[in-house]
């Protein structure tokens, strides 16, 4: 049975921009995290291995989730619970559903009921802080001309003429670039990574909008840091990276982590 994630809701953005969907607050480039533990899969049965791949928690439960603030659900038959670092039960196994922990939070259903509990397990009454609104744009503004979009950047004399239809600013000084149904990346020169042969390209705010999921021919990958491909689209489904580790489902519908050099962690 395929886990059944919640996912956060996306924040409000202001109309001003085209592009804060992608958009980091802050100055310098994101931090990559590494995963301390990664979910490790053989053949049915799921614990967690260190960053080589040798096993730290034993093969113990029948699906897991990343460690997210020292808290990772796991799934024993069909229901959920979490524990710790060290592998000790943070909540019973009981759980029809559970989320990932995002800003403290993780979500569950118990008997019919939804709601979200702190990373001590205990059930929280307050609503969720919302998310960071995204209000201006960190390397520079769009330009315009003739119905299509370039960009100017503020720090030095760099230029990207407007021949595209938009332009999505990213965490690390690229730019994502769409001509017509096609992606592609550009560096903080205004100069190609990857050519423009993507149908999407996606990052997400869980990991400071680090690794963006590509898609090509209805496969998907994942871009280094650097917008080149860390690891060529493949997979039948690719979720976004989580404290250093991201989901995957492979064409025959194998399902298992990677961590941030793209290393699979299962077999």
């Amino acid at each position: 049975m395929r886990r059944l994630l919640f996912l956060p809701a996306p924040a409000k953005r202001t109309p001003r921009l085209l592009l804060a969907g992608l958009l980091l607050l802050g100055l310098g480039a994101a931090q990559i995290t590494t995963a301390r533990l990664v979910p490790f899969r053989r053949g049915s049965k799921w614990g967690y291995a260190d960053p080589s791949r040798r096993l730290v928690l034993p093969l113990l439960y029948d699906e897991a989730g990343p460690f997210v603030g020292e808290v990772a659900w796991v799934r024993v038959g069909q229901l959920y619970g979490y524990i710790d670092g060290a592998g000790n039960p943070i909540t019973p196994v009981q759980f029809t559903k559970a989320s990932n922990f995002h800003r403290g939070r993780g979500t569950v259903e118990l008997n019919g009921q939804t709601y979200d509990l702190d990373t001590s397990g205990n059930r929280l009454t307050t609503p969720p802080d919302p998310e960071p609104e995204s209000d201006f744009l960190t390397q520079g503004d769009l330009t315009h001309k003739d119905g299509k979009v370039g960009f100017r950047f503020t720090v030095g004399a760099a230029q990207v003429p407007a021949i595209y239809d938009e332009i999505r600013e990213n965490y690390n000084g690229l730019l994502f670039v769409r001509q017509g149904p096609k992606w592609g990346v550009l560096n903080d020169k205004g100069k190609p990574v990857l050519p423009l042969e993507f149908d999407a390209i996606q990052a997400s705010e869980a990991n400071g909008f680090a690794l963006p999921v590509v898609e090509q021919q209805g496969r998907f990958g994942y871009l280094a840091d650097d917008g080149h491909l860390l690891v060529a689209p493949k997979y039948q489904a690719a979720e976004p990276f989580v404290e250093g580790v991201a989901r995957v489902t492979t064409p025959d519908g194998r399902s298992g982590y990677l961590d941030t050099r793209g290393r699979e962690f299962f077999e």
